[in-house]
């Protein structure tokens, strides 16, 4: 989606993929889009990440670390913008590559691979959101999505910046999981409507320990806005039998909440059940 738009606004862009899946991969991107609209845009491919101002990090959590391997030490990278869910990849970053080249950033909207190449990105809103550390470098950049109809920030806190995104993303990602319905049949539900709100004060509170400013009532009405057949990509990592971003979105209330000594039983619960339908679908 990120690199569609960004070649559609301009920007060269190169596709880093899987060596064993560059020859199927084309050379240009299909995007259908409720908000940017339909296009093809051209873009270039490579096994390995070539020099380049920005390496944007778009895969999921837990491919991360293969991700990784793809970039040659000796590279000449200007800054890299994980766009990973959760909290503790930016660490693992740094721990990498230099902190002042590690620019975190968090990505909100419905968006879903149907084919190499080609996407779908069926909800009504793209939000980026970018720590204000690469406002000089990237700051033409968010001009040139927001005429894409983007919704683009630069934020001051990054804990703000990651939390704000986790406190919703990851009840909306468990809740949706583990009852194996989209968002709106989980707010029909009275049961459902009552465990995803527990299960965000959970978050909240965590997020809170950990010196984000984060609103429980502001989280709670924010799904009011969403499309009531809006499924988590975790909801459809479960169903299709895909390892999901569990620990990556979950673990950070669970082992946030151990330290500071918060109970999140309700996260636990939504975890465990996630879990059971995960080792039940191997065995199918």
């Amino acid at each position: 989606m990120l690199g569609a738009c960004l070649a559609r606004s301009g920007e060269p862009v190169t596709m880093v993929v899987r060596a064993t899946a560059l020859a199927e991969f084309p050379g240009e991107l299909q995007l259908e889009s409720r908000l940017v609209g339909k296009f093809t845009v051209p873009v270039e491919k490579s096994a390995t990440v070539p020099s380049t101002d920005v390496l944007w990090i778009a895969v999921k959590a837990t491919q991360l670390e293969w991700a990784l391997r793809s970039v040659p030490e000796a590279t000449p990278i200007g800054a890299l913008v994980p766009l990973q869910n959760g909290i503790d990849h930016v660490a693992q970053l740094r721990e990498r590559f230099s902190h002042d080249r590690v620019i975190p950033a968090t990505i909100a909207g419905e968006m879903e691979r149907i084919a190499p190449g080609r996407i779908v990105h069926p909800s009504p809103f793209l939000m980026l959101n970018i720590a204000s550390s690469g406002r000089e470098l990237l700051g033409g950049v968010a001009d040139k999505l927001s005429t894409l109809h983007w919704s683009c920030r630069f934020i001051d806190d990054e804990a703000a910046l990651l939390w704000l995104k986790l406190v919703f993303l990851g009840p909306f990602a468990l809740i949706t999981s583990a009852a194996g319905v989209p968002i709106g049949g989980v707010l029909a539900d009275a049961q459902w409507r009552q465990k995803l709100e527990e299960c965000v004060r959970e978050f909240c509170a965590v997020a809170l320990a950990e010196g984000a400013q984060v609103h429980v009532d502001k989280v709670l009405a924010a799904f009011s806005n969403v499309p009531k057949d809006m499924r988590s990509s975790m909801q459809k990592d479960v169903d299709r039998g895909n390892p999901p971003e569990l620990d990556a979105i979950g673990g950070p209330v669970l082992r946030g909440g151990a330290g500071h000594g918060i109970p999140a039983p309700v996260t636990l619960e939504l975890v465990a059940s996630i879990e059971q339908k995960i080792t039940q679908r191997r065995k199918e």
